[in-house]
């Protein structure tokens, strides 16, 4: 299974990989992560899961040999199994392969350790310095809290949290499943459980992308360096529930990270955890008055262009078709990339000098410029299951692949298999 962006190397040499046993990716048993050379398909495996713990969804580092991806809990319990407040990142540097560290420190026991989390961390991806890594995060102090329905406790929403990494957390041995970590981790995002209709309050944030290489350049000139776009989960006054663009600004140094804002970073028994100092979370689409409302299509996350002007993100047009948009992460009114008879039915990416995304439709790869809007078909049309996979069409960092995936019939049912296509492809 690929992940929907960075699974090539920073040298675009190898394609990284898990190995889940079931073509749509529902079922998380996956025990290894892998690694396939483009030019010789020559296969190595980064990491192997022990003691009954699976992983998956691995991601590559922009500027080394790093790779990051989840894995669930080692000799799982009734009461402590694989599930999305279980989880957490591991790092294997691929000039080592095997050796393996936990990522994001865990302490379940108050006073919670500040840099540790009290939950779990999913689709880890490292910002374009690779200093950072951005993750999604569910929390298992408030999920066990849940039952006790009491009104001071809130609830366990799924957040965005950023982990710096060389910086290392120690934790107490007070519960079985604590543990240290590599980085210090802190949640980014600040959750409301029932936010105020048609305002910019948010319960859920997920499907993020780190904003630009190297940040983006703000209205007056100035660069952002660290900023992260994401779907945060509104409720507009007519009651419904959508999801719009939004973007959370940290501060230009990592270690600043780790100075706590208006609230413990490690949160308390009743409390979320709170975001940094100098971390500002701010909406930019409002689509509510729209015919179709909303980010809407194919699971997918944000993608920003590689200078961090725009955001690309997916919507219905008014024939309801579902189109690429993009916006600028200073705000503005979104616009309207593709103009296809045929829905967008996968994530995406940008091509690394910015011009084109890559993405399936209509039963082929294909790629818009963005400047124009004209689509391109890479691969052949397939109307059947071995039409590429919405999960994943990847560009690599020279810009000369496209990698996908397709189900395949073999021996005991179809299997995921990757495929690659020349970006320039006639």
């Amino acid at each position: 299974m690929l992940t929907n962006a960075a699974v090539f190397s920073a040298d675009s040499r190898w394609i990284v990989y898990d190995v889940r046993s079931v073509t749509d990716g529902s079922v998380f048993d996956g025990t290894r992560i892998e690694r396939v050379e483009v030019e010789t398909g020559r296969v190595e495996r980064l990491h192997e899961s022990q003691n009954a713990a699976c992983c998956g969804v691995v991601t590559t580092s922009p500027v080394d040999d790093r790779v990051v991806f989840i894995a669930g809990p080692e000799r799982p319990t009734p009461d402590w199994r694989y599930g999305p407040a279980h989880r957490q990142g591991v790092v294997v540097d691929a000039s080592r392969p095997c050796r393996a560290e936990i990522l994001d420190a865990r302490d379940l026991v108050p006073p919670f350790t500040p840099g540790a989390l009290r939950g779990g961390s999913h689709v880890h991806t490292f910002s374009g310095d690779g200093r950072l890594v951005s993750f999604t995060y569910e929390d298992a102090v408030l999920e066990a809290a849940a039952a006790l329905d009491d009104p001071r406790v809130e609830k366990n929403l799924r957040g965005l949290g950023v982990s710096v990494c060389g910086r290392p957390v120690r934790v107490p041995r007070s519960h079985p499943r604590n543990h240290d970590g590599s980085a210090f981790s802190v949640l980014v995002t600040t959750l409301h459980d029932a936010p105020r209709p048609g305002s910019d309050e948010i319960s859920k944030a997920f499907e993020e992308s780190w904003i630009g290489t190297n940040g983006y350049r703000r209205a007056d000139g100035s660069r952002q360096r660290y900023a992260l776009a994401f779907q945060g989960q509104v409720a507009p006054a007519d009651g419904s529930v959508i999801a719009e663009v939004f973007v959370v600004d940290l501060p230009d140094d990592p270690a600043a990270l780790t100075v706590p804002g208006d609230g413990p970073l490690a949160g308390t028994a009743n409390r979320r955890p709170c975001p940094p100092r100098g971390v500002s979370q701010r909406r930019i689409t409002s689509t509510a008055d729209r015919r179709h409302p909303g980010i809407q299509g194919p699971r997918h996350w944000l993608r920003s262009s590689p200078d961090g002007g725009r955001i690309a993100f997916l919507a219905r047009d008014d024939d309801g078709v579902v189109q690429l948009f993009t916006v600028c992460p200073a705000g503005g009114e979104p616009v309207q990339v593709t103009r296809d008879p045929w829905d967008v039915a996968s994530a995406f990416t940008w091509s690394p000098d910015g011009r084109r995304i890559a993405y399936a439709a209509d039963g082929s790869v294909m790629t818009v410029d963005v400047a124009n809007g004209i689509s391109r078909r890479l691969t052949g049309g397939r109307a059947d299951a071995s039409a590429p996979r919405p999960e994943a069409v990847v560009f690599s960092p020279d810009g000369r692949w496209i990698a996908f995936m397709r189900s395949v019939a073999a021996e005991g049912g179809p299997r995921n298999q990757i495929f690659i296509v020349a970006a320039d492809a006639d």
